[in-house]
């Protein structure tokens, strides 16, 4: 195994196949999930209409949606479980004039890769489907619905650029007194333990009020279009119950959705810096 820079690209071109299998697999079920509503309107319409064929339609497409899911999530298990055991053993050929110390912390750190990979990248990827079949349905019903879903996002997105910098420093900080931990474990001395601790937990309510005020704003935001949607489908379209239920839940699916944008960002600026820290000798 050779020395050579721990990054996402090389891990996936390590494991192509497999990761793009278990990523389309994602894919496949984030569309199914996104359709949801809209069978559930059409079973709606049929029923006031004495017709069960859209129920059982519906059925079909929630049965096929939970095969789908439990198949992806026990397969997912076993591609990323070795991604791990391939970056640990990475992490270790590449740092061998690390400390003990850091490189303990920097494997915990490491796996945080494979997890971005399992997690993030997929989660994000789903949320984008579904963000893409929410502004379609939608526009499909009225465009101002679509323009307010459009312009909401592009809102989060710049929201989360003015926090960007402030995530990447909090959590260099917290990972360079992690990789210090077993160090000051094997002094002994409950002075430099309880400085140790004290500084992770000041460390950590820093990121934590960061996100509080991210969120904050991204709610409002998320709330705002949310009202506009309610009160422009019930006031101003001629539309049927099913209808309104669609375009009400695709506005909430598109709120959902939303929120995985700014957590995927968040977990990437954490990530970037620790692929930096970890390809540090």
């Amino acid at each position: 195994m050779s020395d050579k820079p721990i990054r996402m690209r090389a891990l996936f071109c390590t494991f192509p196949g497999r990761i793009s299998l278990t990523w389309f697999l994602t894919l496949c079920e984030a569309a199914s999930m996104a359709l949801i509503p809209l069978f559930m309107s059409f079973a709606i319409d049929g029923l006031l209409e004495d017709r069960t064929d859209e129920l059982w339609l519906l059925g079909v497409v929630l049965f096929a949606l939970v095969a789908l899911s439990v198949g992806r999530r026990a397969y997912d298990t076993r591609v990323f479980g070795a991604v791990r055991v391939h970056v640990g053993l990475l992490q270790s050929q590449n740092s061998r004039a690390t400390s003990i110390s850091a490189l303990n912390a920097r494997l915990s750190m490491g796996r945080e890769l494979a997890d971005f990979l399992e997690n993030e990248i997929p989660d994000g990827a789903m949320a984008f489907v579904q963000l893409a079949i929410s502004i379609i349905v939608l526009f499909s019903f009225d465009a101002f619905l679509a323009a307010a879903a459009a312009i909401t996002f592009a809102l989060i997105l710049l929201i989360y650029v003015l926090f960007h910098k402030r995530f990447y420093n909090l959590n260099g900080e917290l990972n360079h007194q992690t990789e210090m931990q077993i160090d000051i474990l094997t002094l002994r001395k409950r002075l430099a333990l309880r400085s140790h601790l004290l500084y992770l937990r000041r460390t950590e309510v820093k990121i934590s009020d960061a996100e509080s005020l991210l969120y904050g704003a991204i709610f409002l935001v998320l709330f705002g279009m949310i009202m506009f949607n309610l009160w422009y489908a019930t006031t101003t379209l001629a539309v049927s119950v099913g209808a309104i239920f669609a375009i009400l839940s695709y506005s909430w699916e598109f709120v959902e959705s939303a929120l995985a944008a700014p957590m995927t960002l968040q977990s990437w600026s954490r990530l970037k810096e620790i692929t930096i820290r970890i390809n540090e000798n």
